[in-house]
């Protein structure tokens, strides 16, 4: 909507409420909210923009600004605008870009900023206009947690009825249907308890205007879901995931349930992912496809995979960017550890899907990332990385076409692998960023305050606590 088409709506519609939302630098939206009539204050709908910002504490929000250097301003994107699905209170709920309050300029540890400067970067290479992109977003649905870490004990507790772990609780009555660990993928109700509830979901997903492709049990027990939304462009599909991960909480919240995006919140079963699939398009055309390729695949989807596999322990730090994460990047699990590509192959760190002959369709699938990944920036890197490879021919080399976990001792060897923790990722990114730094879209103080941000407020903090399985070990040595 244009400005002038928002102040009809809020008026015809009786909206009462605007809620002005933005994401921080890790990956969470933060929100702050305001009379509906105080919008036409800031608006000029016969210039077609919003005039004035609404400030807001830069200080106060994680990974932006000093405390003497506060003070920032919110401009509204007004064709973000859409009805707020969790709020009972009438609510138009825009998304927000972030300036400097004595620059004008956009702020440059915007995530939105990030990703609309990649969008830009791609076009003025001219390989392609536009690049599109599939998330598939995983997550478990749980019925209780409780976690806490004080100086004397640490611990957490999920549970869900309809975890394996329950199979002899006296649940009065119990009625079994506890999708065994690693069998949750595809059992129809009532082993899929959760059936109704992800439809109620993805029906106000589409009402909020996200369309949804599919959705089901995931491999794991005690509640893993997947929905799979549909490709669109880098920063619109940025905005749907942050709708996705809002909708899927409040909606659970509401049946008194528990939605979780953590990669790796059980032990001994399947993690979430978020394979993201993508392709470049130049004047319409996609020009990953070449029906005389490998897989259907051109010259350039090639060097792309090229791109993504020799920066991917760089990747990972925005990619899969929790000490989490990592609990989840092990072989055994569907981990798509080892950076190797593959038509159909899941065990590839790229898989080529191969469901159809048709040139709209070809794409390839990144696998490492998760949804603890900040989507604006995860998809901002992955596209530097690709065009890099585009833009320098770089050679992925041969496909594996079989099961990497499979192979003999000498042959594994051989395969590079994402890195096996947080720190090592920051490592490689600290050493392999210039890919990043092309056409200004991310800028040295991001990557700086990134690595910063992640050593000390989550790998020492990891790092200097007593895990609860180190008494396990070592209580009584």
């Amino acid at each position: 909507m244009t400005p002038e088409e928002i102040l009809k709506f809020v008026k015809d519609q009786n909206i009462e409420i605007i809620d002005l939302k933005f994401n921080d630098l890790p990956g969470l939206w933060q929100h702050f909210s305001i009379p509906a009539s105080e919008l036409i204050e800031i608006a000029d709908p016969t210039k077609g923009i919003w005039v004035e910002g609404i400030g807001f504490d830069g200080s106060s929000i994680r990974g932006f600004q000093k405390i003497q250097e506060s003070d920032m301003i919110l401009m509204l994107d007004p064709k973000t605008a859409v009805i707020d699905p969790a709020c009972e209170v009438p609510t138009l709920s825009i998304i927000c870009n972030i300036y400097d309050p004595i620059t004008k300029k956009p702020y440059s540890r915007d995530p939105r900023y990030i990703a609309e400067k990649a969008e830009e970067y791609l076009r003025s290479t001219g390989i392609a206009d536009t690049s599109y992109w599939g998330p598939e977003m995983e997550f478990f649905i749980f019925d209780d947690i409780r976690f806490d870490q004080k100086e004397n004990c640490g611990y957490y507790y999920v549970d869900s009825i309809e975890g394996e772990w329950n199979s002899g609780r006296e649940e009065n009555p119990n009625l079994g249907y506890k999708p065994r660990y690693k069998e949750g993928y595809f059992p129809v109700p009532p082993h899929d308890s959760l059936q109704d509830l992800r439809s109620e979901i993805i029906l106000t997903m589409i009402r909020t205007g996200i369309p949804v492709e599919v959705h089901h049990h995931e491999v794991a027990t005690a509640g893993q879901g997947e929905i799979d939304m549909k490709f669109d462009t880098l920063v619109n599909t940025a905005d749907k995931c942050m709708w996705y991960k809002y909708i899927v909480k409040n909606i659970c919240r509401k049946h008194k349930k528990v939605a979780t995006f953590m990669p790796k919140p059980l032990f001994g079963d399947n993690g979430s992912g978020m394979h993201t699939h993508q392709s470049l398009w130049k004047d319409g055309k996609n020009i990953f496809f070449d029906p005389q390729g490998y897989a259907l695949l051109s010259r350039e989807a090639l060097y792309y995979i090229g791109g993504l596999l020799k920066h991917s322990p760089a990747l990972m730090a925005f990619c899969a960017p929790t000490t989490n994460s990592y609990k989840r990047l092990v072989p055994g699990f569907e981990a798509p550890v080892n950076l190797i590509y593959s038509h159909r192959n899941r065990s590839a760190g790229v898989r080529i899907p191969v469901y159809t002959e048709n040139p709209k369709t070809k794409r390839i699938e990144y696998r490492p990332p998760d949804n603890s990944c900040n989507p604006y920036l995860a998809f901002s890197a992955m596209l530097m990385a690709g065009l890099d490879g585009i833009e320098n021919k770089i050679d992925p080399g041969e496909p594996m076409d079989k099961d990497a976990y499979e192979l003999s001792g000498e042959e594994a060897r051989e395969i590079k692998t994402v890195p096996g923790s947080l720190e090592e990722a920051l490592d490689a990114l600290e050493e392999d960023h210039d890919f990043l730094l092309k056409g200004d879209v991310f800028t040295k103080d991001v990557i700086e305050v990134w690595i910063e941000y992640k050593r000390e407020r989550e790998i020492d903090a990891i790092r200097l606590r007593p895990h609860p399985y180190e008494f396990y070990l070592y209580f009584d040595i």
